[in-house]
Order: structure tokens, then sequence, then C-alpha cells
């Protein structure tokens, strides 16, 4: 069986202007070695007025730093103002797109559906979508986290044929977590994606796809959540916006 190199992709939401993004990215890779960069893949994934700054220091300084989006829509082209193309994200060498965000999905009323066609945009223009699933606290107190996410999982990857399912990456985050302090135990965050690795399975038999914890991550708890034989790493938000927080993170 292959091993599921660790994803660690810092999410910063609506934060840094372009060029205070340039200073972050920058000061981000001064923090991290060699041995960083062997040992995980280390995603920004930034505000879209960000991704052009951050794409040429990447590129002019040949930093080992890997470019996200936070979002995308699902045609090519068209009538839908304020939404970014696939094929725009493409042309800037982003290689990482978040698909269903909690926030997307709470705050913005993104159905599965949508998750569903965003994330098929995605992996046609090349790019590697990370999934986002998870439950909200109500669901959680209620027992439903598994029917919920379960759901998500296969609303989402339904249909999919195995090669293309490989080429993703899952992110739980429990959406009570998200951005609140609270975090789930390293054993529970275990148990939930040992869940979503084996609905998975049942829509393409024999895929390792890499599967991250999200929600309230930190450099107090990232060691313990790494340890755990199914988290193959973390979409971190608010400590990804500091790049030394980032950085400790990273070097777990």
């Amino acid at each position: 069986m292959a091993e599921r190199r660790p994803v660690i992709a810092g999410n910063w939401k609506m934060h840094h202007d372009h060029l205070t993004a340039i200073q972050v990215t920058q000061k981000l890779s001064y923090l991290l070695d060699a041995r960083d960069h062997e040992r995980a893949d280390v995603v920004l994934c930034v505000p879209f007025t960000d991704l052009r700054s951050v794409q040429t220091t990447i590129q002019a300084d040949d930093l080992k730093l890997e470019l996200g989006a936070q979002d995308c829509y699902y045609e090519d082209r068209g009538a839908y103002t304020g939404e970014i193309s696939p094929v725009f994200l493409a042309k800037l060498s982003v290689q990482y797109v978040i698909v269903g965000h909690s926030e997307r999905r709470r705050l913005f009323g993104e159905t599965d559906e949508l998750v569903a066609k965003k994330l098929r945009a995605v992996l046609e223009h090349g790019m590697t979508p990370i999934v986002c699933v998870g439950e909200t606290l109500e669901e959680r107190e209620s027992g439903a986290t598994e029917p919920r996410v379960t759901g998500q999982v296969t609303a989402a990857f339904g249909g999919m044929k195995t090669v293309d399912v490989e080429r993703c990456v899952i992110a739980y985050e429990p959406i009570w977590a998200i951005g609140t302090g609270r975090t789930a135990t390293a054993a529970d965050a275990n148990s939930t994606i040992s869940l979503i690795r084996g609905t998975i399975a049942t829509i393409a038999r024999g895929t390792e796809i890499r599967i991250l914890y999200g929600g309230s991550v930190k450099a107090g708890n990232i060691s313990e959540l790494m340890s755990q034989p199914e988290i193959d790493g973390a979409l971190v938000g608010g400590s990804s916006v500091d790049p030394e927080d980032f950085a400790r993170i990273v070097k777990y």
C-alpha cells in the first residue's frame, strides 16, 4: 500500500491584502526548511485577490510552497457576476482548490449538488480539490454525525471513477469546531475519518485518498492529531494567518 503523503493546508479565509500576502509568504518560506517540505505538502489557500501576488512570489523565489484557492464556480465562463472560473485558477498555477467549506455551506447556502459540480470542475482543469465535509453541533449532539458525513461524501463522490477519486483530498471539518476554539479529540477525529475512508471505499474500491482534519487546529494539538493512523494532514484556519504559528504546525 502506497504511503499517503501528508498535506498541511492553510486557509487564510478573508485575511491579508495582496501586499501583506507577499510578506507572509516570504516569512513562512524562511521559517521552513527542506526537511519540512520532504515530510509534507505545504499549501497556502489564499483570497482571490492574493493569488497572483503569491503565485509570482512562489515562482520567482522557487519556493516549495503550493498555491491553493478557497473556492471556484463550476462553469468555465458566462454571465456569473462575482464568481471565479476554474480556468482562471488553472492559468494562475493554482494546485489546490477548497470545495464545500463549512462556511460556504452554512453562510452562503451551498448544497451537496453544487459542491459535487465544483469538485468535478476542479478536476477537469487539472487541480486538486480539497472537499470539505462535517456536521453541525446539533447533528453531533443528536447522534447524526454518521449519516450527515457519509451523506456528504456520497453526494460529492458518487458515480466518480476511481482514478478521479484518487486525485482528490477530503477534509473532515466539524462545523461546531470551526473558529470556536473547540476541537474534536484526536481519537474522535480519527474515528470519523475512518468512517469517511470506509464510505469512499464503497464508491471506489482500493482507493487511497488523503483525508485531513480541520477545526481549530493549532500548534498545541497538531502532533496528537497527526499521530492518528487515519489522519493524513490538516486544513488549518486561523492559525495559518500568522506565519510563525503556521510554521510551528508544519513542523509538528
